[in-house]
């Protein structure tokens, strides 16, 4: 029951998360599109355009984390292997960018990297592999021990 609530609450924090990083980015493109000067010739239309586009693929990633983490909260299952990987990239970049916060934000905002950090890890380690499926898809130690293994010629 814990790790469906913690499923559930991550997905609803990397939701609220990704509509924070869209909006944050709308702003900042609005205030460099509304700058007069470049940045070492650069268009400042240019640079608008790449913070809406980088804001714009950061939400898409943030809700799509989102929607992986609902649906194991309300599936009450292990996410899949694609899903695995998407949601330890997103802890990795949790991760990365918490490190980066504390110098350049502060505490606080580590601290609510972390926790989210946190709670993309959890759902990743608090549900288990399938136990109904076989550990060892070659037949496990009796197979071997009878040469029925998958390096076995058949009789």
């Amino acid at each position: 029951m814990v790790r469906r609530t913690v499923a559930v609450a991550a997905a609803l924090v990397l939701l609220a998360e990704a509509v924070g990083v869209v909006v944050l980015n709308g702003i900042m493109a609005r205030f460099v599109s509304g700058q007069n000067m470049s940045l070492d010739g650069m268009d400042p239309q240019v640079m608008a355009g790449g913070t809406w586009s980088l804001g714009i693929a950061s939400g898409l990633f943030l809700a799509a984390c989102s929607a992986l983490l609902a649906l194991t909260g309300f599936r009450d299952r292990a996410p899949g292997r694609a899903a695995r990987i998407l949601l330890v990239v997103c802890a990795v970049a949790h991760g990365v960018l918490g490190a980066l916060a504390v110098g350049l934000v502060g505490w606080g905002a580590f601290a609510f990297l972390m926790a989210v950090l946190g709670l993309v890890v959890l759902p990743l380690v608090a549900y288990e592999r399938d136990p109904a499926a076989p550990a060892d898809p070659g037949g496990g130690p009796e197979a071997a021990a009878s040469g029925a293994g998958p390096g076995a010629a058949p009789a």
